[in-house]
C-alpha cells in the first residue's frame, strides 16, 4: 500500500496538459522545488499502452485498473491506495474497465 498525499504544497504546475489517446489520457507536470516531476492525471476506460524512459512509479489515488508490464505473462489489478514501478526504456498496458482511473505518476532515479 501506498500513503497517497492530499496535496502537493510549494510547486510549479504545467498549464498546458500532457493528452494521450484522443484526451482519453490527460495530465498535467507538477514541478518540485528539488528538481524532480510528477504528472497527475486521470485515464477513461478503454485499454492503453504506454512507453517508459526513465523508471517511474504509478500510484492509484482513485478508480481501479488492471496493469500487464512489458515482459509479463499475466495482469494485475490496482485499486486506490496501491502502486506499481515500472523499469526505465520499458513500458506497460493499462485497461480501465469503467469510471476514471486517478494517478500520480513519479519520474524515479535510473
Amino acid at each position: 500500500m501506498s500513503s497517497l498525499p492530499a496535496q502537493f504544497v510549494g510547486v510549479t504546475v504545467v498549464a498546458k496538459a500532457n493528452v494521450y489517446f484522443d484526451g482519453n489520457v490527460v495530465s498535467h507536470t507538477v514541478l518540485f522545488k528539488d528538481d524532480t516531476k510528477k504528472t497527475l492525471g486521470l485515464i477513461r476506460p478503454g485499454t492503453y499502452h504506454f512507453n517508459t524512459g526513465a523508471p517511474e512509479r504509478m500510484e492509484i489515488i482513485a478508480g481501479t485498473c488492471l496493469v500487464t508490464l512489458d515482459g509479463a505473462k499475466d495482469a494485475r489489478a490496482y485499486a486506490a491506495g496501491t502502486f506499481f514501478d515500472v523499469p526505465g526504456n520499458s513500458g506497460f498496458t493499462i485497461v480501465v474497465g469503467s469510471g476514471l482511473c486517478e494517478y500520480i505518476c513519479s519520474f524515479l532515479p535510473a
